[in-house]
């Protein structure tokens, strides 16, 4: 049977344990929300319609994730996962299968979601657990012959369920109309007084529905998160499995442990990055590129051969081929590089175009600036782009010089192959092929005497 498949994800809690204002389920791991890991994972079994059941923060849940997909129902009042359950049953249909998530479990592979999916149209329900040497806390899975009979969570337990050691993690998958039925069944007469969505796997045993458990490949694909340590241990965790895949594609990594990807980085050959570096958004590294320590790179294509020196930032740019940057440099949003770019320490560039060949090494500012080819940007010069108000342009074209300490006013052009002299504040339009300057006379004033501090009264 084809079911249509529903994914129900649970994201009501507050997270007490976190001791924040911001629901748990929008404290971010690799740069982002807990929940938006797990609406990726629905996304990507292909799922008719994903429902998210949120609670604490109120409207900051829905507001925090963009997705036209998703179905946002309210619990105003928490009373356990049944309870939470219950409140989007109107959203699902009859006739399909659902999936139970949790939004504060965010590294569940899919691939370890199929079985569960493909039990429940099959007419079982799809249960995932998991074996832990220290269950103190988790719900117990009870079998009778091998046969999964019920849960029993842990302040229910006896002494010798507790020391059983395969738990239920709360994921499971069932044909919606059962759940249906037998979520109308849930009672509170519990230790918590809490309406238990694991009571349901009784009730399925009780009806002949056959409980059919599978099991994860690691076990944090099923670890939450309830506090700060356990989000920073799920990061490091996360962080280490993005490592192993760029090793296994041939990236150097110089410490895969120091390494954070915050978004999706892809990589082509011969690629080398050191330690330190964050990447955020989408990032591409052509073949060859070499990432120096300590860089962060934010939604960027860098081409091959490129090198990128020591604690350089790039921010929303597109790099060409074979440049040199850093180190210390920072490449602002709006930037593109063309080939054999040397952008230099110290050196800001913001929403510009810099052509083939050009360089900038030293300790300068280029806002809003078009840069043709071969251009030489000596040290210490600025772009003056903005005047209070507006920005305006500035336009250097081929083969200019720029000497050192200069200023260029803006809205202004340098024409082709004129050279600047250094200390120059240009106001006016230089004319290409000549040398324009622009000083104050020096003077030389004789007999002057460079003031004395005057010693204070005892």
């Amino acid at each position: 049977m084809n079911s249509t498949l529903e994914i129900l994800i649970l994201a009501a809690g507050k997270g007490t344990r976190m001791r924040s204002d911001l629901p748990k389920v929008l404290h971010r791991l690799a740069g982002k929300p807990l929940l938006g890991h797990v609406v990726d994972t629905a996304h990507e079994l292909g799922a008719t319609q994903a429902c998210v059941v949120y609670g604490f923060g109120g409207e900051a849940v829905p507001q925090a994730i963009a997705d036209d997909k998703l179905t946002f129902v309210l619990q105003a009042e928490q009373h356990g996962t049944g309870h939470a359950v219950k409140q989007a049953l109107p959203k699902l249909a009859d006739d399909g299968v659902t999936l139970v998530l949790y939004g504060d479990v965010p590294l569940t592979h899919a691939a370890t979601l199929q079985p569960l999916v493909a039990a429940a149209r099959d007419g079982r329900l799809g249960l995932l657990t998991v074996n832990l040497a220290h269950p103190d806390g988790y719900g117990r899975i009870v079998r009778e012959n091998g046969r999964v009979t019920r849960i029993v969570e842990h302040k229910d337990a006896s002494l010798a369920e507790r020391a059983i050691q395969e738990v239920n993690t709360g994921i499971l998958a069932v044909a919606t109309r059962h759940l249906k039925q037998w979520i109308a069944e849930l009672k509170n007469d519990n230790a918590q007084g809490e309406y238990y969505l694991t009571d349901i796997i009784a009730l399925a045993v009780r009806d002949g529905v056959e409980v059919n458990t599978h099991q994860p490949e690691h076990e944090w694909e099923v670890l939450g998160v309830n506090s700060k340590a356990q989000l920073a241990e799920l990061e490091r965790i996360h962080q280490s499995e993005i490592a192993q895949g760029l090793l296994d594609a041939g990236v150097t990594l110089m410490d895969p442990v120091r390494l954070d990807v915050r978004g999706v980085l892809a990589c082509g050959r011969d690629v080398l990055i050191d330690v330190n570096c964050v990447f955020e958004g989408h990032v591409t590294l052509g073949d060859g590129v070499q990432v120096g320590a300590n860089c962060v790179l934010r939604n960027v294509t860098v081409a091959a051969g490129t090198r990128i020196d020591a604690f350089t930032l790039i921010d929303d740019a597109a790099i060409g081929e074979a440049n040199r940057l850093g180190p210390f440099s920072r490449i602002r949003p709006g930037t593109t590089l063309a080939r054999d770019v040397h952008v230099g320490n110290f050196v800001e560039i913001k929403n510009s175009q810099i052509d083939t060949g050009s360089k900038i090494n030293h300790l300068s500012y280029v806002g809003d600036t078009t840069m043709g080819k071969k251009v030489n940007i000596g040290a210490g010069t600025i772009t003056c782009n903005y005047d209070g108000a507006n920005k305006h342009r500035t336009v250097i074209e081929d083969e200019v010089f720029v000497g050192s300490d200069t200023q260029l006013v803006a809205p202004i052009t340098v024409g082709r192959g004129a050279t600047l002299g250094a200390g120059t504040t240009l106001t006016r339009d230089a004319p290409a092929g000549e040398l324009t300057l622009s000083r104050a006379k020096q003077l030389t004033i004789s007999g002057w005497k460079r003031p004395v501090k005057q010693k204070k009264d005892v």
